[in-house]
């Protein structure tokens, strides 16, 4: 449903005296959008003001956040005529997510379209638009007619230098680290999302892209002309071994990604579903194939697992023990041997009512990996090829890996693989990838990405050991804010290197990470060798949700997150403190009046390999003090009585 109005929105919008600034508040009128000329006059430079309000205190968000495009044939940044502001609409849409956070969304704000013309009578409007949980503008070239590569963009949000920031250092996987900083002396190219604080520490926001599509490129954030200047970037040509070009050659008339920033509280922050909100809606009409759920995978405990008969059959017999729907064939599937071939063990899992997974290598001289199979999924003829090998074999879904690039043609490779695996109902996951863009609301059988630093860095050398713990407690505050995330959680015993989290901490990882097909990553063994009250939860704990909710935790510190399935409710807790135990005061305030739950609570032992396994009754006036060890966690299951 979409409907646009303009009743009662008369105070939600107003011209300066010279119509030289309008602004925009959201539905509850806590945040609110301002456009200003920056030299004071009819034409010039523009630029946008975020604000935000709650009952405490009022908070300058963004003091400014720079606009202007510049096309290889005119500049649309200086010299801008201001023309008019559209009057206010309502936008009003509701939509069922098949997975994520929340089932069920709805994209409500207000919206005003500001129009300007440039020095040669050029038309440039800016979408803009305020929601109770952020803000969200675009660039639209109205006119019909013409391709044009654009040079660059002059996006810029500038902040206050004492602004606190979690940023991660741009890489093409992005699978870096995030670092806490309190100004803006490291000056580098980052990566989306990004987190800030205020430096009166009311308000929170996260900087992100969405609704990206072939006509455009990825950016990313650079602070290196300006400390306190986050002005979004072209990808380097160097990406995707130099193919592809970094400028974005576009066809009008077009309209730019979403420039998207959530604010509120942390809970505001970790809870919405933005991103996915602005994105255009599914493209696929018939939907009931897409079925998330938990996969067993062989990579994490055995680099060359897939490559092993009898390890694809281990795997495939922990799913069908733990009553999870799928396995993952990760690479060198192609030369199985020890005891039988490809076809031969997608027989053996299917026999067990297991659907496989199969990875791919994106293929092409845009990487420089050679693992095979190469380039079966590079073309549309090949991708066509294989998917109906696939479907004749059983598989319901691929991984695909290493995309090493977010230029154009790389962001048009990713959606032309979504459409054709659609038409086979074939579900896909995308590794060694950009960041979630919305996509997966356009594509729900887009069911998870890399794009993190996850367990598999616990094979690549020894430092994952001592920064996992502080890292999985930014995560849920920050990348898996804006869509799924395939960490590879849930393991217990040791890859290469080892992991010091407890085993409470592990546990937790499965409703704190959020990903359309979840990984669970340890060994047969590691699992089957777990308490009773840990495998009934492991068996039970969907990947899904209808509803999230932060109940406490700070960026680097500790986490504790409520996610509820129908009636039902599972709690994850985590702490990064490599000191000392924390006491954590577990409130039941999300739960509805008059119900009284069955407890169970899954939390540290004695030592971080030993659990406390706790039932008891509880209702909304309910809490209950755990322990978590240094590095630890815990996990419960909330069921109604009666």
């Amino acid at each position: 449903m979409r409907t646009f109005c303009i009743a009662g929105l008369l105070l939600a919008f107003s011209l300066g005296l010279f119509a030289q600034k309008a602004s925009i508040v959201s539905p509850n009128r806590k945040i609110s959008i301002e456009l200003f000329n920056a030299q004071n006059a009819e034409n010039g430079e523009w630029y946008l003001k975020v604000n935000y309000s709650n009952q405490e205190q009022k908070c300058e968000v963004i003091p400014q956040i720079k606009l202007g495009l510049a096309r290889a044939d005119q500049d649309f940044s200086n010299g801008l005529k201001f023309l008019k502001a559209s009057k206010p609409l309502v936008i009003h849409e509701k939509y069922t997510a098949i997975h994520g956070k929340k089932s069920e969304c709805s994209n409500q704000a207000n919206e005003v379209v500001v129009s300007f013309e440039n020095q040669k009578k050029s038309k440039l409007n800016i979408i803009i638009r305020a929601y109770n949980d952020g803000v969200a503008f675009r660039y639209q070239f109205p006119e019909k007619g013409g391709s044009f590569v654009v040079n660059d963009e002059l996006t810029a949000y500038c902040m206050t230098d004492s602004t606190k920031r979690w940023l991660e250092k741009f890489n093409p996987a992005n699978e870096g680290l995030y670092s806490n900083a309190k100004d803006g002396n490291v000056q580098q190219d980052w990566g989306y999302p990004a987190l800030f604080n205020t430096p009166d520490k009311g308000c929170w926001y996260l900087i992100h892209e969405a609704d990206l599509d072939r006509n455009y490129c990825g950016t990313k954030l650079s602070n290196t002309a300006d400390k306190s200047s986050y002005k979004l970037t072209f990808p380097d040509q160097w990406n995707g071994r130099g193919l592809g070009e970094s400028k974005p050659t576009i066809t009008l008339p077009w309209k730019s990604p979403w420039r998207v920033v959530i604010i509120g509280s942390l809970a505001d922050i970790v809870e919405s579903t933005l991103v996915d909100d602005v994105s255009t809606p599914s493209v696929i009409s018939k939907t009931d194939w897409i079925k998330p759920g938990v996969a067993s995978w062989n990579y994490w405990s055995d680099n060359h697992g897939t490559r092993s008969y009898q390890t694809v059959c281990a795997f495939a017999d922990l799913a069908a023990e733990m009553g999870w729907p799928y396995t993952l064939l990760d690479w060198e599937w192609d030369s199985m041997g020890d005891g039988g071939k490809l076809e031969d063990a997608l027989t053996y899992i299917r026999n067990k009512g297991i659907k496989p997974l199969m990875w791919y290598n994106s293929g092409g001289e845009h990487t420089w990996v050679a693992s095979t199979p190469k380039d079966r999924m590079l073309t549309h003829e090949n991708r066509v090829e294989e998917f109906t090998k696939l479907k004749k074999l059983g598989v319901v879904g691929v991984k695909i890996d290493f995309f090493e690039s977010e230029k154009q043609d790389m962001i048009r490779y990713y959606l032309d693989i979504l459409d054709d695996a659609a038409k086979f109902e074939m579900m896909v996951y995308f590794h060694g990838c950009l960041v979630p863009r919305g996509w997966a609301r356009t594509y729900p059988n887009l069911m998870t990405y890399e794009g993190v630093r996850g367990a598999e860095w616990y094979n690549n050398g020894p430092e994952f050991t001592y920064t996992a713990t502080e890292h999985n407690t930014i995560l849920p505050f920050t990348r898996n804010v804006v869509g799924a995330m395939d960490y590879t959680p849930v393991t217990f015993t040791n890859s290469q290197f080892p992991h010091i989290t407890s085993f409470g901490h592990e546990l937790a990882l499965s409703v704190l990470f959020e990903s359309g097909i979840q990984h669970f990553a340890d060994r047969p063994e590691g699992y089957y060798a777990l308490p009773d009250a840990v495998k009934a939860f492991l068996r039970n704990v969907p990947n899904t949700w209808d509803n999230t909710r932060l109940l406490d935790g700070y960026p680097g510190k500790d986490i504790v997150m409520a996610r509820q399935k129908g009636n039902q409710w599972y709690i994850g807790g985590i702490s990064a403190d490599n000191m000392r135990e924390q006491r954590k005061k577990l409130s039941f305030h999300f739960l509805p009046e008059g119900v009284r739950y069955q407890l169970t609570l899954i939390a540290d032992g004695k030592h971080d390999k030993e659990f406390r396994t706790q039932y008891m009754v509880v209702d909304k006036a309910s809490s209950v003090d755990v322990k978590m060890l240094r590095r630890g966690g815990f996990a419960g299951y909330l069921k109604p009585i009666n």
